[in-house]
This record gives structure tokens, C-alpha cells and sequence, in this order.
């Protein structure tokens, strides 16, 4: 290691400690640990161009122990991404372009969202599996336009966490190899050394799940570090098992857990900036010499890097035009000319499960749009997800089917990264129930604002003899909960049709679909159209409306054979279907007035599942119909009957408040 090497290492120990101790919290210790890593892979390895980072050919970098952050603000400063050193003095504060973990679009360079452990890992094998996809769908002979790797650094914690271990195991049986992993082994966190809790062997866990795993014994081995980064692909993703002294060299507390998430102190920091060489009385210092080398090194070698991959790309361009063109529509999320005249319409003399209903929407638009693809945790025939034709994505294929097993929540975290490396629109799916085990993946979505599908079938107790492990009752309500989530219940084929349309042209969030196993009755399709403001006036009062049934998915149907009821007793009622709160509170002020008018109160929600919530909409004069308990095993037309949920019911509880 040369000097100036040195320098540039602890130049990000430096700020590393001194940020997170202007903020008087953080965690110093993993910055300081990873920095000759960080160092070594970004000006000398790491594909990547500070002047374009967008750049599409560029290698993918994943800091998926996302407290960590001091590291990759250090790295994204110093290799001048953009951000000042004011905004790593203003680390953890309000307004500013550094906050407590990275987050997706509010820091230029931050490839995901990380902070929650584990998760980091699976957008790394989602962003490999991407690659991956769109390198055997575009590359030819002699053209190499999709060719980048995917680096993500993990600690102790990461490898804990079930999420990744599920996603390691699926990136070993597709045998990723542009996928690399290095683990930040120090053997410690917030609680003290990791054999409090954990013994196992992590390299022959790895080994197991068929990853090649190389070592390096020393994290301050730079030559090692290379060597390990720049090891050919060999048909499998790589772990490096990196041994690191987390605080190195803080003098009293490396290698202990006071170095992990608080402050070092104003003595440990002194003491420390003595050992490197630093000036102990100088906060957030940056030798020019290192901030010269580390710039000259990152935009030389980025500029170069993707000056020629332009130059090829324009080869390619010549050589096939209309892939070239197809591949920059990919890019840039277009949707083609028309796609919407695919979306079938079906016939109110059907009946169709609005799974069913989405199998025949999901194949009508795979049709038109290429670049759809996704799967389904092992349930793709009760889900109807199965692309026709579209073969499958496996150890040897790139199809569009993909196959995660039995790993919801690696899901999830694999759909975010395909989503995030760009140029497919993704989906997953799975029952309903299951999506709680897909929860934080779905919150991080939202919070990144990033285009996922998930396609949740079996939505109620009309899944029916399976019971209550497996009949969601509060699920649809706690989606609906998550900021910046469009949740979609359709009440038949045709709103399923306008949902779908929904999801695929959605670009500034994720979607959740959610669909019954019973069959249900056909609205009218111009009707159905209605379910794309998020809530419609289906069956309208015979005059002015005494009584509004509000219902969503199945419940709708309820609905409507209800009214006829009450009709004929002289009650005026309106029917809203309400597949969609988003959406519905999405739309003007006049539009939901004159959907829901403030003169009628006599209100009554209807939904299979938990009435908390429907209350913003029945108001407190009015009444909520649902499940505040669990299921029960049995048919579901039982189930329903004994639940309450019945026309009878409807109509005694809608005539009681107009009592």
C-alpha cells in the first residue's frame, strides 16, 4: 500500500468518525473497517462514472448494511458524485442529502434503499438476475451492450437476517456469476461479538447454496482485495470473506461493539487522528492530494468506460436497429404505441375468479409489452401468473417465467432490485396471507417509489376449507396503511382489467392486486371502467339516494343483490364499488362528493376482512360489515352465511339505520 493509498483510506475514517460525532449518532466503526475495500473496489475495479450515473452499463453497488452510510456519502463526496462536504456535515439533519441510512432518489449515486439488514442482498441478486435478463435478451455475437457486475458489501447482521439467506440460496441455483458479495467479517454487533448468538459456518453455508467463496484475511490488504474483486466469473456469484477490524485503529475501541453505533468521543477521535497522521485539531479534513487522486482515478476511469461502451453501443445500433431502439424503450420504462387496445374485455355472461381474470389480463399484455416478467413463489398455477410461451428463467435460461420457490420475502427484495436496476417492469406473486412475509420488502417499494406488482390471490375467507392460517383478514387493511401504496381489490373480471392497466403504467409506486379463488359474476365493462378513479357509482338509486352500500372485490356483488332487496322495499340505494382507496382519494374534491354525498349518512361498508378503517367513508352514523375475528375452516359459501356477510344481513343492517 502506498501513501497516498493510505491517505486516501483514512481520509474516509476521518469523516466517517467526525460525522457521525457532529451528529452525536451513527456508527462510525463499519465505515472505518471497509474504507481499503470501498477504496480499492471503487478506483480500481468498480465500473462506474461520477459525471453519468445513470449511465446504463455501469456496475452496480450495494452497501447492504445501509447504518454503514458514512461509508458510501464518504465514497459518493470524495469520487464527486455531487454531494459537498457541507452535506456530510449536515449528516442525520433535517433537509439534508445524508440522512441516517442511503435512500433511493434523494442521493445521487444510491443505487437502493438499505438500512434494514439483509435486504440490500436480495436488490443485489435482483439487480444480477436483471442484468442477466436483459444481457441474453439484447447481446449479439460481437456486441456486449448489457455487461456489468453487481458488488454489494454485508455484514455479520445481513448474513443473519432470513431474507438474505433466502436470496442467496436462489442466486446460487441460478448461478449468478455477475453477483459478488463481500462480507465485512469482524465478528461484531450491537450486543457485543456475534458468538452470542451465532456460530455457524458461514463460508461452507455459501459453498452449500453453490456460491464460489474467496478469502482475504486482512481488510488492509489492498493488493488482495483486488485481486479477490477482479477474479473471472466462473458460472457462480462469488462471496469474498473479508476479515476487518471494525473502529480500526481507534485505540480503545476497535474490534469491540462501543465502535458499532455511537459516537467514538472527541478523545477516541483525537487519539485516532494521531495514529493516521491527521491533524487531531482539524474536523472533516480532506487532503487535496487524496480528493485529487480520488476524483482524477474515479472519472478517468469512468469517462473512458463509458465512452466506449457508447461507441459500441452505436456499432450495435447499426448492426440492429430495431433491438437497439427496443432496448432504449426498456431503459426509459416506455410502454409501447397501443398497449392498451391488448387489455381483453369479457362478457357480463361469464364468471370468472378474478385470479383467472388476471391470468388472461397478465398474458394479453405480455404479449405487447416484452419486457413484462416476473413469477410466482411456487403457487404460479393457483396464482395465474404462468406467461404462455415464455419459457423460464433458470440455471441455463433467461425466460420470463421466473421461479423464486418458496421465498416470499427474498421475493420481494429480488422484485426491488430488478425494478431498481431498470429496464423490465416486474411482478411477483403469492396467497394473499403470505404477504405479510413480504412486508418490508412491499414498505420499501413504497418508500422508494419504485413500479412493483404483487399479485396476492386467495383474498378472504373465500379461500374457504383451508382455513384460518390461510384466509387474510387484516391483510388488506394493512396494505392499505403503507404511504405510497395503491392497494387494488376488483370486484370482477372487467375492474380486474382496469387494475392491470393500472399496475403496468404505474411509474411513481408499487401496486398490490389482490383476487379472489370463487368465481364471481361480470360487470359491465364500461361500468368497470369506473374502478380506475379508485372508487364509482355502479347501481345508482332508483331516486335520490336514502341509503350509499359501499363494498369492495367480492362484497360488491353482496352489494348489489342487496339494493335489489331494498328497492323493492321503497329505499332508494346507491351501490359504490370501491376497489381502490388510493386512487379514490387521488381524485378531486367534486368527484368524491358526488360519489359519496355529505346528505346521505345512512352508510354501509362491506368487506371480508377487519372494519377498522371503513369508517373514514360510512362516517359515525353509519355501519361497517366485516370480519373482526378470524376465519374458519369450511366451504365459503358457509363461511359467509355464518359470518353474517348474507343479503338478510345486508338489508337488516342497512334498514336499522334508517330506523
Amino acid at each position: 500500500m502506498s501513501n497516498l493509498d493510505k491517505l486516501c483510506i483514512d481520509t474516509i475514517r476521518c469523516l466517517a468518525m467526525d460525522a457521525v460525532q457532529k451528529a452525536n449518532s451513527g456508527h462510525p466503526g463499519t465505515p472505518m473497517a471497509q474504507a481499503p475495500a470501498a477504496y480499492a473496489l471503487w478506483t480500481q475495479v468498480l465500473k462506474h462514472n461520477p459525471g453519468n450515473p445513470q449511465w446504463p452499463d455501469r456496475d452496480r453497488f450495494v452497501l447492504s448494511c445501509g447504518h454503514a452510510s458514512m461509508l458510501i456519502y464518504s465514497l459518493l463526496y470524495l469520487a464527486g458524485y455531487g454531494l459537498e462536504l457541507d452535506d456530510l456535515k449536515a449528516f442525520r439533519q433535517w433537509g439534508s442529502k445524508t440522512p441516517g441510512h442511503p435512500e433511493f432518489g434523494h442521493t445521487v449515486g444510491i443505487e437502493t434503499t438499505t438500512g434494514p439488514l439483509g435486504q440490500g442482498i436480495g436488490n443485489a441478486v435482483g439487480m444480477a438476475i436483471a442484468e442477466r435478463w436483459l444481457a441474453d435478451r439484447f447481446n449479439r455475437p460481437g456486441h456486449e451492450i448489457v455487461n456489468h457486475r453487481t458488488f454489494a458489501f454485508a455484514g455479520d447482521g445481513c448474513l443473519m437476517e432470513g431474507v438474505a439467506y433466502e436470496a442467496i440460496s436462489l442466486a446460487g441455483h441460478l448461478g449468478l456469476e455477475k453477483l459478488l458479495v463481500l462480507w465485512d467479517n469482524n465478528k461484531i454487533t450491537i450486543e457485543g461479538e456475534t458468538n452470542l448468538a451465532w456460530s455457524e459456518n458461514v463460508p461452507a453455508r455459501f459453498e452449500a447454496m453453490g456460491w464460489r467463496v474467496l478469502k482475504v484475511s486482512d481488510g488492509e490488504d489492498l493488493e488482495a482485495l483486488v485481486k479477490a474483486f477482479q477474479e473471472k466469473p466462473c458460472g457462480k456469484p462469488t462471496l469474498i470473506d473479508c476479515t476487518t477490524v471494525i473502529g480500526f485503529p481507534a485505540p480503545t475501541k476497535q474490534n469491540t461493539h462501543h465502535a458499532h453505533g455511537a459516537p467514538l468521543g472527541d478523545a477516541e477521535i483525537r487519539a485516532t487522528k494521531e495514529i493516521l497522521g491527521f491533524d487531531p485539531d482539524v474536523r472533516f479534513a480532506v487532503p487535496e492530494e487524496a480528493l485529487a487522486h480520488w476524483r482524477g482515478q474515479c472519472a478517468s476511469r469512468g469517462s473512458a468506460a463509458e465512452l466506449d461502451w457508447k461507441v459500441r453501443f452505436e456499432a450495435y445500433r447499426k448492426a440492429y436497429p430495431e433491438l437497439a431502439t427496443e432496448y432504449e424503450a426498456f431503459l426509459k420504462g416506455e410502454l409501447p404505441a397501443e398497449w392498451q387496445h391488448a387489455l381483453p374485455t369479457f362478457e357480463t355472461t361469464g364468471t370468472f375468479a378474478t385470479r383467472e381474470a388476471s391470468g388472461k389480463v397478465l398474458n394479453a399484455l405480455a404479449t405487447v409489452i416484452p419486457n413484462l416478467i416476473g413469477g410466482s413463489a411456487d403457487l404460479a398455477p393457483s396464482n395465474n401468473t404462468h406467461l404462455k410461451d415464455g419459457g423460464d428463467f433458470g440455471p441455463q435460461e433467461s425466460g420470463r417465467n421466473f421461479h423464486f420457490g418458496i421465498r416470499e420475502h427474498a421475493m420481494g427484495a429480488v422484485l426491488n432490485g430488478m425494478c431498481l436496476h431498470g429496464g423490465v417492469k416486474a411482478f411477483g406473486a403469492t396467497f394473499f396471507i403470505f404477504c405479510d412475509y413480504m412486508r418490508p420488502t412491499v414498505r420499501l417499494a413504497s418508500l422508494m417509489k419504485i413500479p412493483v406488482t404483487y399479485v396476492w390471490t386467495h383474498d378472504s375467507i373465500g379461500v374457504g376449507e383451508d382455513g384460518p392460517t390461510h384466509q387474510p383478514i387484516e391483510q388488506m387493511m394493512s396494505m392499505r396503511l403503507i404511504p405510497g401504496f395503491t392497494m387494488i381489490r376488483p370486484a370482477d373480471a372487467n375492474e380486474t382489467v382496469q387494475a392491470w392497466s393500472i399496475a403496468v403504467s404505474k411509474t411513481d409506486g408499487p401496486v398490490g392486486l389482490a383476487l379472489t379463488r370463487q368465481k364471481l359474476p361480470t360487470l359491465d365493462a364500461e361500468k368497470a371502467k369506473g374502478a380506475a378513479r379508485g372508487a364509482y357509482i355502479l347501481e345508482e338509486a332508483s331516486a335520490v339516494p336514502r341509503l350509499l352500500l359501499l363494498a369492495s372485490g367480492s362484497e360488491v356483488h353482496l352489494a348489489v343483490a342487496a339494493r335489489k332487496v331494498l328497492e323493492g322495499q321503497g329505499v332508494p340505494t346507491r351501490v359504490i364499488s370501491m376497489p381502490c382507496w388510493e386512487l379514490f382519494e387521488a381524485q378531486s374534491a367534486e368527484y368524491k362528493a358526488s360519489v359519496l354525498p355529505a346528505s346521505v349518512t345512512a352508510r354501509v361498508s362491506i368487506e371480508a376482512g377487519v372494519t377498522t378503517g371503513w369508517q373514514r367513508y360510512t362516517g359515525t352514523r353509519g355501519a361497517c360489515m366485516g370480519l373482526d375475528h378470524f376465519g374458519a375452516s369450511a366451504p365459503a359459501d358457509i363461511l359467509f352465511e355464518q359470518f353474517g356477510l348474507t343479503v338478510d344481513n345486508v338489508v337488516k343492517t342497512a334498514k336499522a339505520l334508517l330506523a
